[in-house]
């Protein structure tokens, strides 16, 4: 496979499968590794940064689990690419930036990605459809360790494994679960649920991860501790607070049903409308609009559109999708065309 080829397929944590999907669109697991007598990143000359890349493409494509992996160099792809791998989870916003000896392995059905001379000199990253941090956590821990044996990672018996920014150093490990929270927003309990999460080590951030704002009611909840916690406690406190969310979102949407039916099904219905007639749409808009019909699919107020083809409209109607659909750059003003073309054919919708 080839990046060009990514187009034309789902990413596996866009398939609304797993527990709770309705509710837990994805759940990832990333880990921030170094290989050992290395310099950090930054502090790393391009020279060492180019040896990072070398050791750590050795390394990746001799792993059975990186078979048939994508492999990416940053500086070789143009800004509607990079751009394409963030909307599709791929890399971070950081790896798009300053691409010299920078790298990206992904995986066939891209569960797996691996980011190489980002902040750290590998960021492994395992993402699936669901409410799954164990599977996800299984997968890679196998995939770690046998990095580990190829490349020996930096670490120490005081502190676990060195990291660039000491709030990674311990175990490494940030977990993560991407939600669908409308009937919590909708009852004016996000703020509240925000700093009970921030009180029990954990942190919320928006659709796009670190540094973005939450836009139709989706939000990442993520551990911000590693150090002083293994690898087993870091994810059982997150699935503990992860149940505790799904359940009030549930009761927030028994609440809606019982009390707010009428409210919530012309919200629902002018989503639902908008999104049919729409002629110029943009993105921010769309998630909102997706967001609403999304719900009523849940509610049972919607019922010939599935889940998984409303997840896939949620990348698929970013700036770099469109543009990769079309093979072409486009003006803001033909994506929000386009987008509600696409919209329209991938739901059928009759405004």
């Amino acid at each position: 496979m080839e990046l060009k080829d990514l187009i034309g397929q789902t990413s596996e944590w866009l398939k609304a499968t797993g527990p709770d999907s309705d509710i837990v669109i994805s759940s990832r697991i990333r880990l921030a590794r170094n290989i050992g007598g290395l310099k950090f990143v930054d502090w790393a000359n391009n020279k060492v940064r180019q040896e990072i890349a070398k050791k750590a493409k050795e390394a990746i494509l001799s792993s059975n689990y990186m078979k048939n992996s994508i492999y990416v160099e940053m500086d070789k792809i143009n800004p509607i690419d990079r751009q394409f791998l963030i909307e599709r989870h791929l890399i971070s916003r950081d790896h798009a930036v300053d691409t010299e000896s920078k790298t990206v392995f992904i995986g066939d059905r891209e569960i797996i990605s691996i980011m190489v001379n980002e902040e750290d000199h590998l960021r492994l990253q395992v993402i699936q459809p669901g409410f799954v941090l164990d599977d996800a956590w299984s997968i890679m821990e196998s995939l770690e360790k046998d990095l580990e044996k190829r490349l020996g990672f930096a670490f120490s018996d005081e502190w676990g494994y060195l990291t660039a920014c000491p709030t990674n150093t311990g175990t490494g490990l940030r977990a993560s679960v991407m939600m669908h929270l409308p009937a919590i927003v909708f009852t004016r309990q996000i703020d509240n649920l925000t700093d009970a999460v921030s009180k029990l080590g954990l942190t919320v951030r928006g659709f796009f991860g670190e540094g973005t704002q939450a836009i139709g009611n989706f939000y990442q909840i993520s551990n911000q501790v590693t150090l002083g916690h293994t690898e087993i406690e870091i994810i059982d406190n997150l699935k503990r607070v992860i149940i505790q969310v799904v359940s009030q979102e549930r009761g927030s949407r028994e609440f809606l049903k019982a009390k707010k039916k009428k409210i919530v099904e012309d919200k629902i219905s002018r989503a639902y409308s908008t999104l049919g007639g729409a002629h110029i749409i943009t993105s921010k808009e769309t998630l909102e609009l997706l967001s609403l019909v999304r719900l009523g699919i849940d509610l049972k107020l919607i019922k010939n559109i599935d889940t998984h083809k409303l997840n896939e409209l949620l990348i698929f109607t970013q700036p770099a999708h469109l543009q990769k659909l079309e093979a072409k750059a486009l003006s803001p003003s033909d994506r929000d065309i386009k987008r509600a073309e696409l919209i329209n054919k991938k739901l059928g919708i009759k405004g």
